[in-house]
C-alpha cells in the first residue's frame, strides 16, 4: 500500500532541516551550535501564533539524538499532567543518553502546575532538557523563565515569506500571479502559517486564483454574526449592539482596500466612495516620535495584548 502523503501545504513544507528554516540569523547562528554539540539548554521559544515556534522546537529533537516527549499544553495543562505524564517520562530511563520534553503553547499552563514543571526541570537537567514555546511570554512564571534561554521567534520580513510561498508554489505546479502572492502575504502576514493555508486555499485547478467576490453563503454567515442571531442572548457586543439599534439598514457589500505595516504600526482601509480610514501609533508630544503605548490583560476575554493607535475617519455622502 503507497504511504499516506501530506496533503496540507503547512505540514508538507514543515521546515525539518535548520537550512530550510526561514528566520533570524542570529538565532539560527544559535541553533547551529545546539546541533553540532548535540546538546540544548532548557529553552523558552515565545513570539506571534504561526512566526515558526512549534517548527523549530520540533527541527531541534528531530536533528539531535534523543527520545522525545511533545505536548501540547493548550489541551494537557494541569497539574496531573506534570506530576504524571511529564514525571513520568523525565525520570524513567530511555533508549538514549538524553530526553526532550516539547512543552508546545506552554502559557495555558495553569499556575500550580508552572510551580510543579521548575522542580523538574532542575531535578532532571542531567539527562532531560525542556523547549516551551508560547505566544504571551508574560504568563511564564520567572523561576520556569530563568531556567530557560530565551528567545524571541521574530518572524521574517515580508520579502522571505512571499519567497517561501513561489518555492511551495513553483513545486506543486501551481500557475500564479507575483500581485497576488503580494495579496496572500499581506493579508497573512507575519502568521506565515495563515499565508500558506490561504493561499491553498486559493488554488483552482493548478491555479492561484483570488476570488474578490462573496458567495451567498458566506454574506448569509456575515449577516448572522452581525445580528447576533448566531449567539446567545447578551452574550456577544453584536447582540447587545442590534438590541440598542431598532432601524436596520441594508447591507453595503463593497470592495475594501486595506494595507497594514506591522513593524510600523500603521494602517489603512477605504471603501471608494464612502470612506477612508487611517491608523498611525500616537505621537510624543514633545518629539513626535512614535508612542508605543499598550494595555496588556493577562486573563482578558477580548484581548491579551493592545496597542493604543490614532486612528482617523473620512465619510463621504
Amino acid at each position: 500500500m503507497e504511504s499516506l502523503k501530506h496533503s496540507l501545504w503547512v505540514e508538507k513544507y514543515r521546515p525539518n532541516k535548520l537550512d530550510n528554516y526561514i528566520g533570524n540569523d542570529h538565532l539560527k547562528s544559535k541553533v547551529s551550535v545546539y546541533l553540532e554539540s548535540g546538546d540544548i539548554p532548557h529553552l523558552l521559544l515565545f513570539g506571534r501564533a504561526g512566526t515558526g515556534k512549534t517548527t523549530l522546537a520540533k527541527l531541534l529533537v528531530n536533528n539531535i539524538d534523543c527520545d522525545y516527549l511533545y505536548i501540547n499544553a493548550s489541551d494537557e495543562n494541569s497539574v496531573d499532567v506534570v506530576r504524571e505524564k511529564v514525571k513520568n517520562f523525565a525520570s524513567t530511563l530511555g533508549f538514549k543518553d538524553m530526553k526532550v520534553i516539547i512543552l508546545d503553547e506552554c502559557d495555558y499552563i495553569t499556575p500550580n502546575a508552572q510551580a510543579a514543571l521548575r522542580n523538574l526541570m532542575e531535578t532532571f537537567s542531567k539527562n532531560c532538557r525542556f523547549i516551551l514555546t508560547c505566544n504571551y511570554v508574560e504568563r511564564i512564571i520567572d523561576p520556569i523563565q530563568s531556567r530557560c534561554q530565551s528567545f524571541q521567534i521574530v518572524p521574517p520580513d515580508r520579502k522571505q515569506v512571499a519567497q517561501h510561498l513561489a518555492n511551495i508554489l513553483n513545486n506543486e505546479t501551481i500557475q500564479y500571479d507575483v500581485k497576488d502572492i503580494a495579496t496572500i502575504v499581506n493579508g497573512g502576514y507575519p502568521d506565515i502559517r495563515r499565508v500558506i493555508n490561504g493561499a491553498q486555499r486559493q488554488v483552482v485547478n493548478n491555479e492561484l486564483v483570488i476570488d474578490e467576490n462573496t458567495t451567498d453563503e458566506q454574506r448569509k454567515g456575515i449577516e448572522a454574526i452581525l445580528s447576533g442571531k448566531d449567539t446567545d442572548e447578551m452574550a456577544t457586543g453584536w447582540y447587545i449592539f442590534n438590541a440598542m439599534c431598532p432601524t436596520k439598514h441594508e447591507t453595503i457589500y463593497r470592495k475594501i482596500d486595506a494595507t497594514i505595516n506591522q513593524e510600523e504600526r500603521i494602517g489603512s482601509a477605504k471603501v471608494e466612495g464612502m470612506f477612508d480610514l487611517n491608523v498611525k501609533p500616537l505621537a510624543n508630544p514633545v518629539s513626535g516620535m512614535p508612542h508605543r503605548a499598550a494595555m496588556a490583560l493577562p486573563n482578558g476575554q477580548d484581548f491579551l495584548y493592545a496597542e493604543v493607535a490614532n486612528g482617523t475617519t473620512i465619510t463621504k455622502d
